[in-house]
């Protein structure tokens, strides 16, 4: 009898079964769903609560053309994070719209679904009006998704709820597209399976069904000053309190300091996965790395396919985070602080403290920008050079806390999304 072969662990496949097809698509896990982004379109795949997905595509519009210096290098990083933070809320809004069912949100579909008509109208008739083109503008459409969305280079184009059946046959999604582009609005056109698909316009001027402007911005900025407390105030304090004033030894400092926060970070993700709602969250991107791989292996994208892959994989966003906490214990260190306290005359105790809290806050687009060109640049473009794997081993040890293994349910879901987005680069192509 010959030896059973041991079982390699996730992180050991993670790496020797990483596909040769490299994608460019990436994915973000949601409240029962999964958003799907490639480079013409993003996708948003949702388990409905009578066991349908329910489908929503947003075409994107690369702003490269009019802002040329946003894609510079380090620039281009922190477009990145701003453009995935807004992006990211809008399709976590998406899907608390369609995740759950009770009798208000039922009577909520139906309202909205009764304003697209009247939409429709108000849009033939003032088709002229609004054609001229808006200007963004911070202070009146910040926390719009909408005009957030379009001012990052985003527009809505399409709406499509999925049938119960769950699964779409191969070339489903090109017999969507064809039968939605003779489909006129509002009508139900059926796919190859015979499931009904509901394809509809969606107005970019379309009214909040679910939250708005306020609630959006009440979100973001909340989501920020709760992110600046836990990962860049409460270490700095505490550092302060255990090692003294910052330029009494500014690298002890920061490196007490780096750790704290890394520390916190790690318990924040191990608090919050002991929360139902986010430990299916985190089945969903076990799913979206499942459904990735199933794709950078050039096999049909099948339940039965994505399943056998790891749920770890090397090109997830975490380890950017990681890395970001990294960098920035050497972008605090080699910072000049101590020279501008000097010339500043700072006071000891909180005023420097408070000194020392600001400059971490201003360099985190730096800080930003330069994990970005490590973790996605040169890591994405030398996966097999030994140090990349040095480099995201911190990062794909993290996913152990932010992915679990998925059901088929929502591998179902990850693979509607990325066949959503798929379809429109084949047909673009």
């Amino acid at each position: 009898m010959s030896e059973q072969q041991p079982k390699k662990s996730d992180l050991s496949r993670a790496f020797s079964e990483d596909g040769t097809k490299k994608t460019h698509i990436g994915g973000q896990a949601l409240i029962e769903g999964i958003m799907m982004r490639g480079k013409l379109n993003w996708a948003v795949a949702v388990r409905t609560p009578d066991g349908g997905i329910y489908l929503e595509e947003h075409d994107l519009a690369s702003g490269k053309q009019k802002n040329g210096w946003m894609y510079w290098p380090l620039v281009r990083g922190c477009r990145a994070l701003v453009e995935s933070l807004v992006l990211g809320f809008k399709a976590l809004e998406i899907a608390a719209m369609h995740a759950f069912g009770d009798e208000e949100g039922e009577k909520k579909a139906l309202d909205e679904a009764q304003a697209v008509e009247a939409q429709e109208e108000l849009d033939a008739a003032g088709a002229v009006a609004l054609s001229e083109e808006k200007h963004f503008d911070w202070k009146r459409d910040f926390g719009n998704p909408d005009t957030m969305v379009d001012g990052l280079g985003a527009q809505r184009t399409l709406e499509v709820v999925q049938g119960p059946e769950g699964d779409a046959p191969e070339g489903a999604e090109e017999a969507a597209e064809a039968a939605s582009a003779e489909a006129t609005p509002g009508e139900t056109a059926p796919d190859e399976g015979g499931a009904p698909c509901e394809v509809r316009e969606v107005s970019a001027d379309e009214p909040e069904a679910e939250f708005g402007h306020k609630e959006m911005v009440f979100s973001m900025v909340f989501g920020v000053v709760l992110g600046v407390v836990l990962f860049i105030v409460a270490p700095a304090v505490i550092t302060n309190l255990l090692v003294g004033e910052y330029d009494g030894n500014p690298v002890l400092w920061n490196v007490v300091d780096g750790i704290l926060r890394v520390a916190v970070f790690v318990f924040y993700l191990w608090l919050i996965g002991r929360m139902e709602d986010m430990r299916r969250m985190f089945m969903y991107h076990g799913a979206e790395h499942k459904t990735i791989h199933c794709h950078e292996h050039g096999l049909p994208l099948t339940v039965e396919n994505a399943r056998s892959f790891p749920r770890l994989h090397v090109r997830c966003g975490t380890a950017f985070l990681i890395m970001v906490m990294i960098i920035a214990i050497l972008v605090y260190t080699i910072f000049p602080l101590n020279s501008l306290i000097g010339a500043w005359g700072v006071p000891e105790g909180l005023p420097k403290l408070a000194l020392v809290i600001l400059v971490r806050i201003l360099l985190m687009p730096v800080i930003a920008g330069i994990s970005y060109e490590i973790t996605v640049r040169w890591a994405g473009s030398h996966p097999d050079n030994p140090l990349v794997k040095v480099v995201l081993w911190p990062g794909m040890q993290m996913q152990y806390l932010t992915t679990n293994e998925p059901d088929d349910r929502q591998l179902e879901c990850a693979i509607a999304a990325m066949e959503r987005v798929l379809a429109r680069e084949r047909s673009a192509a």
